[in-house]
Order: C-alpha cells, then sequence, then structure tokens
C-alpha cells in the first residue's frame, strides 16, 4: 500500500488526537489548546491540499484511494476513500475551519468549556463523512459530528441559544431515527451497505423487492434532506444557525452542504443510469424540492432584518440551488453546482464573522437589537476572571485594538459578501450562477446542435435563479444603507486583528477563485463526469485487497 494510500486515515486521525489531547489539559492551559487546536487544524488542511493534488494527478480520470483500516476485504470491513469530490469538500473544510477558529481565538473559545475538543470532533465527524464509503459508518460520522454541533451550538449560553438549541437537537435525533431505518430497509433487500456494493447489487433487485427498497431511499432522503435545508423540512434552520456564536455559524454553513454532499454521492452512484429500474430515483422530487427551498428563502430574504439571518436564509437559497441542480443529473450542471457550492460556502461563512463585527457597533451605542437582547454570550471571565482579557459582565462594548479604517474594512467586506452572494460580476459567485444557467440553457453543450427543445423545469430554475438574486440584492441593499449609510453618532466598533484576518483570507480566497477560476471548473468538470459515471468507484473499492500477514521464516505460511 502506497503512502498515499495510508494518508486517506490521517485527517480522521488527527482530530481524534488532538481532542483527546485537549480533554487530558482541561480548562487550565487555554492559550496551550489554541495554539494545539490551530496547528492541527491547519495540518488537516495541508494533509487535505496533498490529497486533492494526488487525486488529480493521472489527467482526467484521476485517482481513488482506497484504504480499509480494519484491514477486511470489501465490502466486509470498513471502507475509507478518497475521490475528487471527497477530496474537494474536505479542501473546503479546512479552509472554514481554519478562518473560524482564527476568529474564535480573539474571544469565543473563552465564552464556554471544551470549546477546542468540541472543533476538533466536529471536524473529525466532518472529514470522515467525506472519507467513509458505506452507509454505517456515514451514520457513525454523522452522529459523531452533529453530537459535537450540540455542543458547540449551545457555547456561550443565553435564552435564545438554548432555545434554538433545543430545537435543533431534537430535529437531527429524529432524522437520525429515520436514517437508521433507511439504512435498515436497503439492508434488508441488498444484504450490504457497502456503497460500491450496492451500486452493484441495486441493479439486480427482484421486482418483488423494487418497492421496499425504494421506500428505504425515499426515508434515507427525508434524513439527508432535512440537514441539506429542503423546504418544508428547514425550519430549525434559520433559528439555529441564527442563534449560534459567529465562528460557530461559520462552521455550520459547511452542515448543510454535508447533506447536499450526501445525496450528491448516494444519488449518483445507487441510481445512476446503470441502476436498471431504479435509475434515476427521485430525480424530480430534488428539482421541484429544491426549487421550492429557493423560492421560499428568496422570499423570506426580502423581509429579514438582522445580518445572521440573512446569512441563515442564503444557506437555504444555496442548498435550493445546489438540490435542483442535482436532481437533474446533467454533469455540466453538477460541475457548475460544485463550483457555486465552494464560493457560496466562502462567502456565507465569511458573512457570519462579519455580521457580529457590524452588529457590535449598535450594540457598543447601546442600541437595542430587535427582538435579541443577549446576542454576545455571557463568557466564563465573568465568574473566573482571567488576567490580560477585556471582556466585561454584560458584553455590551468589546474592547479590543482599535484598528483604524475600521467601518471601511467592514463596509467593504459587506460589499464583496453581497456580491458574492447576490451573484454579481464580476466575482466568483456571478461565476457559479453564469455557469448553471448556461448549462440549464445549453444541456448539450455550446458546440452540440440541440435536438429538442429546453425543459420545462430547466426554464424555471433559470427564472428563480435570477429573482432570487435581485431579491438578494433588494434585502443586503437596504441592510447596507441602514448600517453604513444612514448611521449617525455611532462609535467604530473595537476589533482585534484575528477578527478581521479569517474575513479577509476567505474573501480573498473567492477573488482567487475569479482568477482561478477555469483551473476549478476544469477540476468541477473532472470530478462530475466520474460521479455520472461510477464505475472507476465501484472497481477501486471492490478491487482493494487487504495487506498480506507476516509470514514464518520456516514454513512461509501466515500464521
Amino acid at each position: 500500500m502506497s503512502l498515499m494510500n495510508q494518508l486517506i486515515v490521517a485527517p480522521i486521525l488527527l482530530p481524534v488526537l488532538t481532542a483527546a489531547l485537549m480533554l487530558w489539559l482541561g480548562e487550565k492551559h487555554r492559550p496551550l489548546k489554541a495554539r494545539i487546536n490551530l496547528l492541527s487544524t491547519a495540518l488537516g488542511l495541508a494533509i487535505s491540499i496533498t490529497l486533492m493534488m494526488w487525486v488529480q494527478k493521472t489527467g482526467t480520470t484521476g485517482s481513488i484511494g482506497v484504504y480499509l483500516p480494519g484491514n477486511w476485504e470489501s465490502p466486509f470491513g470498513i471502507v475509507l476513500v478518497v475521490d475528487h469530490l471527497s477530496a474537494l469538500m474536505m479542501v473546503l473544510t479546512g479552509i472554514v475551519a481554519f478562518c473560524a477558529l482564527l476568529f474564535a481565538l480573539a474571544r469565543w473559545d473563552r465564552a464556554g468549556a471544551s470549546f477546542h475538543a468540541l472543533f476538533q470532533i466536529q471536524l473529525m465527524g466532518l472529514y470522515g463523512a467525506f472519507l467513509t464509503a458505506d452507509l454505517f459508518n456515514l451514520f457513525v460520522f454523522f452522529e459523531v459530528l452533529l453530537a459535537a454541533s450540540y455542543g458547540l451550538m449551545l457555547h456561550g449560553s443565553g435564552r435564545a441559544r438554548v432555545s434554538a438549541g433545543l430545537h435543533y437537537i431534537t430535529i437531527n435525533l429524529l432524522a437520525s431515527s429515520l436514517f437508521l431505518i433507511g439504512a435498515a430497509l436497503i439492508y434488508g433487500v441488498t444484504g450490504t451497505l457497502n456503497l460500491a456494493d450496492l451500486a452493484v447489487k441495486i441493479p439486480q433487485v427482484s421486482q418483488a423487492d423494487i418497492g421496499l427498497l425504494h421506500a428505504g431511499a425515499a426515508i434515507l432522503a427525508v434524513a439527508f434532506l432535512a440537514k441539506a435545508g429542503m423546504w418544508p423540512l428547514n425550519f430549525w434552520l434559520v433559528p439555529a444557525y441564527s442563534a449560534a456564536s459567529a465562528p460557530v455559524a461559520a462552521l455550520f454553513a459547511l452542515m448543510t452542504k454535508v447533506g447536499a454532499y450526501t445525496l450528491l454521492r448516494l444519488w449518483t452512484l445507487l441510481f445512476s443510469g446503470q441502476a436498471g429500474d431504479s435509475a434515476f430515483f427521485g430525480g424530480d422530487w430534488l428539482i421541484w424540492g429544491g426549487m421550492a427551498t429557493l423560492a421560499v428563502a428568496a422570499i423570506s430574504v426580502v423581509a429579514a432584518q438582522r445580518l445572521e439571518r440573512m446569512a441563515s436564509l442564503s444557506i437555504l437559497v444555496s442548498a435550493g440551488i445546489l438540490l435542483s441542480a442535482i436532481g437533474f443529473g446533467q454533469p455540466s450542471l453538477t460541475s457548475g453546482a460544485l463550483f457555486y457550492l465552494v464560493s457560496s460556502t466562502l462567502a456565507l461563512s465569511a458573512l457570519f464573522l462579519l455580521a457580529e463585527l457590524i452588529e457590535r457597533s449598535r450594540s457598543a451605542n447601546e442600541i437595542p437589537l430587535e427582538d435579541d437582547a443577549d446576542q454576545l454570550p455571557k463568557t466564563m471571565e465573568s465568574l473566573h476572571p482571567v488576567p490580560g482579557t477585556n471582556l466585561d459582565d454584560e458584553q455590551k462594548a468589546v474592547v479590543g485594538q482599535v484598528i483604524p479604517w475600521t467601518m471601511a474594512f467592514l463596509g467593504l467586506s459587506f460589499i464583496v459578501c453581497a456580491l458574492l452572494i447576490i451573484g454579481m460580476p464580476p466575482l466568483s459567485g456571478f461565476l457559479g450562477k453564469l455557469t448553471l444557467i448556461s448549462a440549464l440553457l445549453n444541456p448539450l453543450g455550446l458546440d452540440v446542435a440541440k435536438d429538442e427543445a429546453i425543459r420545462a423545469d430547466s426554464w424555471t430554475l433559470v427564472a428563480l435563479l435570477i429573482v432570487s438574486g435581485l431579491a438578494s440584492l433588494f434585502a443586503f441593499v437596504r441592510v447596507g444603507i441602514k448600517r453604513f449609510w444612514t448611521a449617525q453618532d455611532r462609535p467604530s466598533p473595537a476589533l482585534r486583528r484575528n477578527e478581521c484576518i479569517p474575513i479577509a483570507l476567505l474573501l480573498c480566497a473567492c477573488i482567487v477563485l475569479t482568477f482561478k477560476a477555469q483551473a476549478l471548473l476544469r477540476y468541477t468538470q473532472d470530478t462530475a463526469q466520474a460521479l455520472h459515471d461510477p464505475q472507476q468507484y465501484v472497481l477501486s473499492v471492490m478491487a482493494a485487497k487487504p495487506i498480506p500477514g507476516p509470514t514464518t521464516a520456516t514454513t512461509g505460511v501466515q500464521p
């Protein structure tokens, strides 16, 4: 087994070991834990980038790395797989996690206990969900990341956060129960939970068992759609994400993408064109459900008054776009959706971080916020003061090192975030939406003559893409005028460098995507082609062999 194959397990082991070290250190070594956490997160990002470069190195087909942690042959043992899609999602996770953690180190990591350990366990669950190649371990990693997210959701206390957190926990526990029921039904029909083996056996399911298979898949899909934010299953998301602390909400911007990733992976692998009677099962539900999500979220964005709520609703807008694009089962549309996923996730994470800084200028002047009296958490320092901190009991004004041109930084960052989320030129948000519209209006490509009319649902999605952009434009302009243009006699908030640097990094990453769009689009095109033709994935997983055991020196026979 090559070194790169062995490196596949590193993104899972690294946060586990780091979290164990955090728990061993306890609550007395916060500065040391912060440095270790930051170093571990950066190392995880470096490993993800290395794996991404490796899977891309052999041209359009790429490499698929397979690791057998238990050294059992597929499909009987645990399997970890890295391909184009999983590598892309891991790199995106590493970037967002590093920036969110850097922001949290300014003050938020001290707002509650065990923040650093929970943060690393969350990363373990995210990386594991992207790497696993069977349904059972997908459930395990989902539960790991959800368990950590429960603690992070409640981090900082506060009535609004606890109330939203309880709803968040309840919905996700219900979704996990549906996950188990759906997986059990699929196992009862096929006799396996390995994804590659399922892709082989689903076309062979008899007509008598097709209904049971589809019922299991539908129940499983409900669990993932609740996590991905499809309407009407997304009623819990906006209150929960809006109430979470800024760095936690930025990390949670990835959570809906985990649901979208899982749906894309399972749908293209298990219900591809080679799935026989089950081919493209549920595609229309994804298309119309995604468009309903997009329409409802666009209307809700117009009514939003708070930046945190706008960011949460913008997550639902992106979820609707992604789910609709997945349902078409069209490689060029999937490619554009993946490009849009990267750009929107980075921009939304930056907006969650930025929202807290912008609202701080209002609380600094004791201007009441709408329906939210405890928007900043009461930190542990109020009970156990730590020398050198500048956090007061009421959290009305956060004192830090004042950065010159504070409002200029906030205003420019807000404009860039708005342009990215709305999808206006010339940034990567516009390129993502333009790629989607081009794929919808030219399903066979620009260089191929069209033999049939464009589908009605394609025109509907194009219209919704444009209308949702206009709705976001109206909402961001209104909030921008209210926060920056008409504000008078309002003090500039005191910001720390650690709070500004991660926002700048996320927005710079989006700007880099704008100039390097061709490279990322080429990568997402390769990813889409591999997803919609999963034979290489199936063959790579099923062909993976355990490492032979040691042999005795005398007989040469395995013990």
